[in-house]
């Protein structure tokens, strides 16, 4: 846990005036739900504020308040650099490496602008001016809440700020299902439910959007292309690019497709891998102590949490799995307690 005093944050961002909010590659509900939450809120105390994301982002959560102002950096580069260029105060929510934004991450390592990191994953770059940082926080929502009720703005909270906050500790946690939930997870959840969201209407809006292709998709991976290792504990899906396209995909239509298996008996290990442009996209999930995090980082340029992870590898598909399951194996005794 690395958290600077709530006086340094307070003073930095009573001298900053242009203020740029950016999260990772392909934003998830917690990387909109955080950034779009503290958009929110610094507008409400009077900042000039944008929010810029690396590329674009599932329909499903266009609805989150605040998303017709975000800035797509593939789509609107001139403006989204015009904004950098002029920032005196950039946060980075939800990442700890400037990696995961691609080219992105190029133009933020080049700004001379303060940085403020907000982030719940493990071993974050020393790129930062200050830190809000925790590992063992549900969600980069759930340390968004504190900061904004650290610096005093409790009270400024209201259904908009506390509909993307939800949505973030929502869909970080496998609704509220995963060991990062904790009793300060549920007080939070409470202060925002004091606030009048209807819950039921945001859980709707994430999970009951999909397109019949997405649903088709669904049943084609369990189907046809989930591969079970029992002697690893372990399972695996994979998808090429002409799979995707016949069944039209959209971003945001294989999220979750990774936790499917965890739902036979005895899998602590799951995989998920997909064809885009010239590299293998790679999801990771375990049960217990097997260390995803340290899996990806090892053998797949990636990273995340102990238990959730992502990586990529630059060989073609059939080679990615034939690397994979040979690295069973070598975890075959950790994968069996």
């Amino acid at each position: 846990m690395q958290k600077d005093s709530f006086s340094k944050f307070k003073a930095l961002l009573r001298r900053s005036h242009s203020i740029v909010i950016v999260t990772h590659w392909s934003p998830d509900g917690d990387a909109m739900g955080s950034s779009l939450a503290l958009y929110n809120y610094l507008k409400k105390t009077g900042k000039k504020v944008s929010v810029i994301t690396p590329n674009d982002y599932p329909e499903f959560l266009n609805w989150l308040p605040g998303n017709k102002q975000v800035v797509d950096f593939l789509k609107q580069e001139k403006k989204a650099m015009g904004l950098i260029r002029k920032a005196d105060l950039i946060f980075t929510l939800d990442f700890n490496n400037f990696k995961r934004l691609e080219k992105l991450g190029d133009v933020l390592s080049q700004s001379p602008a303060a940085k403020v990191m907000i982030d719940h994953h493990q071993q974050p770059d020393a790129y930062a001016t200050l830190y809000y940082h925790d590992v063992k926080a549900s969600s980069t929502c759930e340390l968004v809440h504190e900061f904004i009720v650290g610096l005093g703005g409790k009270k400024l909270i209201d259904k908009h700020i506390a509909s993307c906050l939800y949505t973030g500790l929502m869909t970080d946690t496998g609704s509220f299902k995963y060991d990062s939930v904790t009793p300060q997870t549920h007080r939070i959840i409470a202060d925002l439910l004091e606030t009048g969201i209807r819950i039921s209407d945001i859980h709707s809006a994430i999970y009951d959007t999909y397109s019949e292709h997405r649903m088709r998709l669904l049943g084609y991976c369990l189907t046809e292309k989930m591969v079970v290792l029992p002697e690893f504990s372990a399972a695996y899906i994979t998808l090429n690019a002409s799979e995707l396209a016949r069944f039209q995909y959209q971003k945001g239509d294989t999220e979750g497709v990774v936790n499917y298996p965890f739902a036979i008996k005895g899998i602590k290990f799951c995989a998920f891998f997909s064809e885009a442009e010239d590299k293998i996209k790679a999801s990771f999930r375990s049960k217990g102590k097997f260390d995803v995090n340290q899996f990806a980082r090892k053998h797949f340029s990636g990273g995340g949490h102990i238990n959730a992870a992502g990586g990529k590898s630059d060989e073609n598909m059939d080679a990615t799995i034939l690397r994979f399951v040979a690295l069973l194996t070598e975890y075959k005794k950790e994968l069996a307690n």
